[in-house]
């Protein structure tokens, strides 16, 4: 669930509430002392007498006195009749705020010696046989919002049901939240219901939090709900419920109601701060959104907003994804020069941008500086190392580097050895990636679907299908299901290795262990089938899978290249068509397809027109184009048409044979 990692998800509280109480409680304690010195108290060391005294007590300030003087006894703290007297007399003066720290203090102590569960209950009965009725309900309030505040949410709750009366909405609130936190999604909303049909009122924070338990659990729609019927309460919605659902949009992918959100905000009285709009460029960022989230940007600086690490981040993000690397550098001087200091996340984004399109030098540099900085290099520092290596052929640097990480003790993941693999097998070096396999054993990684999916696909292309198959009988005896990946290497494999047969046989395992196939299945499948000669049995796969896969040019391009192989050239022509009318651009291929065909049978008038709506579409012929026109032209005996592609062939510089 996103934003997880800023929450506490143990349910034992981790500080130390007496780190906080104790100079808090000695300021207090020294006034006292120094206020109440004229007045002479005489003392009993019978324990029950001073938690009479302290109940009974004029004012705030003897009572604390009192406490004062008690905890310096010998196991005072043992006394849990003490704290819960001085705990219902700052309740009942509205000192909430010790209260609630002078109860962790207790809660915290007890922890060491009981379960939570125990350590709540002794302290509960213990306010509960003290109690004066007026004040007591308050007590269990400022204790539900102590225990939600420590993490012990399923106490919290406990003392909640023990009560009779319905606590504060702040009591409500804290356990509302701090279900949220846990993740008890489902108890949230019972309680939240049952809270409203006892008298609650639910407040701003209330919204809040009810807002970010829908965004955390997916649920926008009950989100935007919330919201309309805080404006039908006259609750105005302040800038935290807006960012909540604003971040909660892009989480689920909804930018354009991300959008409207944030142009609401804009001419509302609650203006998107740097938070809305770091979150919002790098949500478009994410789906290349690109000039939207630099426009954001650019407006951001408008309204005079200093971009922090993390729009610096998330820009910098922008600019490598983008290829624009000459702009994230000047961006990241002219940042760091106004003192916006970059993290590991900054330079991170960097290095794989340059690793990313093979331009090794200046990653290093940036890595050098990097170290300068003394920001040491994370496991992704190094996988972007590797991965460019391995980009750019130097697969002996990256083994090399893989070598150097482990001797220096760097901590190395899947993703480290999975790209070195799949750098060898897409080199055909087969034996090297098998043995970076051993050694992703050797370390105690176990090998995932994507290591057994690269190396299935490697033995694939080296038509070695009987290698793919004992890799994938090995994936299926430790209990890892191949995906769609994997059964695509496979199908194509063994169509390309002449064995329809075992391709369709895969294909049949596939449907039945309810693995959708994609469009690079689909395109395997059709290719296969035409290559078989059966181009009725692929228009009809394709028609069947119209509905269920989202298809594109590929795919259309597989069963236009088919059916003309085949001879079905205006078939052909009419999925060419067909394309057209459902917006999808060709490339330069398709148009290939198409053009050699036409010129096998001799149909020039459709050659000339290929060519020309090719140029249409603002496609650039390639020199396999120029090559395939000025040939065909020449074997029609069109030698006039022949020669101007020869001599276009010639400006390009390449020679026609």
């Amino acid at each position: 669930m996103m934003w997880r990692h800023l929450r506490p998800k143990s349910k034992n509280f981790t500080g130390n509430p007496s780190i906080v109480l104790k100079p808090f409680s000695s300021m207090l304690f020294s006034s006292c002392t120094e206020e109440c010195s004229s007045t002479s108290y005489s003392y009993s060391l019978n324990r029950p007498n001073m938690v009479d005294n302290v109940l009974n007590c004029r004012s705030t300030k003897q009572a604390l006195e009192m406490y004062n003087w008690a905890t310096t006894q010998k196991d005072a703290k043992r006394n849990l009749r003490l704290y819960a007297a001085i705990v219902h007399v700052l309740v009942w003066k509205r000192l909430y705020l010790h209260a609630r720290c002078l109860i962790k203090d207790l809660i915290q102590e007890n922890l060491k010696k009981r379960n939570p569960h125990k350590a709540c209950v002794s302290f509960y009965d213990v306010i509960t046989e003290l109690g004066i009725s007026r004040r007591t309900i308050n007590v269990y309030g400022v204790l539900i919002i102590a225990l939600s505040q420590m993490g012990l949410v399923e106490e919290a709750y406990w003392v909640y049901r023990k009560t009779a009366d319905l606590p504060s909405i702040q009591s409500c609130n804290a356990l509302l939240d701090g279900l949220v936190k846990t993740e008890r999604f489902e108890l949230m909303w019972e309680l939240y219901a049952e809270m409203v049909s006892r008298g609650a009122i639910p407040t701003v924070f209330t919204y809040g939090v009810l807002i970010d338990a829908a965004c955390e659990d997916g649920n926008i729609s009950k989100a935007s709900i919330l919201i309309d019927e805080m404006v039908k309460n006259e609750i105005k919605p302040n800038m935290v419920i807006y960012t909540t659902l604003l971040r909660g949009f892009c989480f689920v992918g909804k930018l354009a109601e991300a959008d409207e959100l944030f142009d609401k905000m804009r001419k509302s009285n609650e203006f998107p701060n740097l938070f809305a709009y770091s979150t919002l460029i790098h949500a478009h960022g994410k789906v290349a959104n690109f000039k939207r989230a630099i426009n954001l940007f650019r407006d951001m600086l408008e309204h005079n907003m200093f971009p922090n690490v993390v729009t610096f981040g998330a820009v910098m993000d922008l600019f490598c994804k983008t290829g624009e690397l000459e702009a994230s550098r000047s961006f990241f001087a002219y940042l760091t020069k106004l003192g916006v200091i970059p993290n590991i996340f900054v330079y991170n984004s960097f290095i794989e941008g340059y690793c990313q399109i093979g331009d090794l030098p200046p990653a290093v540099d940036l890595h050098s500086n990097m170290i300068r900085a003394g920001i040491l290099p994370d496991i992704f520092t190094n996988n972007s190392f590797i991965k460019g290596l391995c980009a750019v052929g130097k697969l002996e640097e990256a083994s090399i580097l893989l070598q150097k990480m482990d001797e220096e003790g760097v901590s190395l993941n899947s993703i480290t050895y999975n790209t070195l693999i799949d750098g060898y097998c897409k080199n055909g070096n087969i034996e090297k990636a098998l043995e970076v396999c051993s050694q992703m054993n050797k370390h105690g990684i176990e090998p995932n679907s994507v290591t057994y999916s690269t190396l299935i696909d490697g033995y694939c292309k080296m038509k070695n299908t009987k290698a793919a198959m004992g890799i994938y009988t090995e994936m299926l005896i430790k209990g890892i299901l191949p995906d769609v990946v994997v059964y695509t290497s496979l199908i194509s494999g063994h169509f390309n290795n002449d064995n329809p047969k075992a391709a369709h046989r895969l294909y049949k395992e596939m449907v039945e262990n309810g693995v959708a196939p994609n469009v690079f299945t689909l395109c395997c499948l059709i290719h296969g089938l035409c290559k078989e000669g059966k181009t009725e049995e692929a228009v009809k796969l394709f028609s069947e899978k119209t509905s269920q896969v989202h298809l594109n040019h590929v795919v259309y391009t597989a069963l236009i290249q088919g059916l003309s192989d085949n001879g079905k050239i205006f078939e052909a022509s009419e999925f060419f068509s067909q394309m057209r009318r459902h917006n999808m651009k060709p490339d330069v291929y398709t148009y290939s397809v198409l053009v050699r065909s036409h010129f096998r049978w001799r149909n020039l008038f459709d050659v000339t027109m290929f060519h020309a709506d090719m140029l249409k579409m603002g496609i650039v012929p390639n020199v396999l184009i120029y090559c395939m026109m000025a040939r065909g032209y020449r074997e029609v005996g069109c030698f006039e048409s022949a020669s101007i592609f020869s001599e276009d062939l010639t400006n390009l510089g390449c020679v026609n044979s």
